[in-house]
């Protein structure tokens, strides 16, 4: 399994090479991605997650997922922290 293979701070990408966000960890069946690359408004402040079925490759310091990064952004889910 691929989940198997990710670290925190590891860089995901999409399939088209663009980056996506960075690892904080792995939750379940979820990568949760850094704060950092939350982005900004509504969005800042929030942990972003992107599920695990859309990894495609552990490949060096980078996940890369099997959709182009516009794609996956669509299906991260978000977490606000209280």
């Amino acid at each position: 399994m691929a989940a198997a293979g990710i670290k925190e701070h590891m860089e995901v990408i999409g399939a088209d090479g663009v980056h996506v966000g960075t690892v904080d960890n792995v939750d379940g069946t979820r990568i949760k991605l850094t704060k950092k690359d939350s982005g900004e408004g509504s969005h800042k402040g929030h942990h972003h997650y992107i599920s695990i079925a859309l990894v495609a490759e552990v490949e060096g310091n980078k996940v890369r997922l099997s959709a182009n990064s516009d794609v996956a952004v669509m299906f991260e889910e978000e977490k606000s922290e209280k």
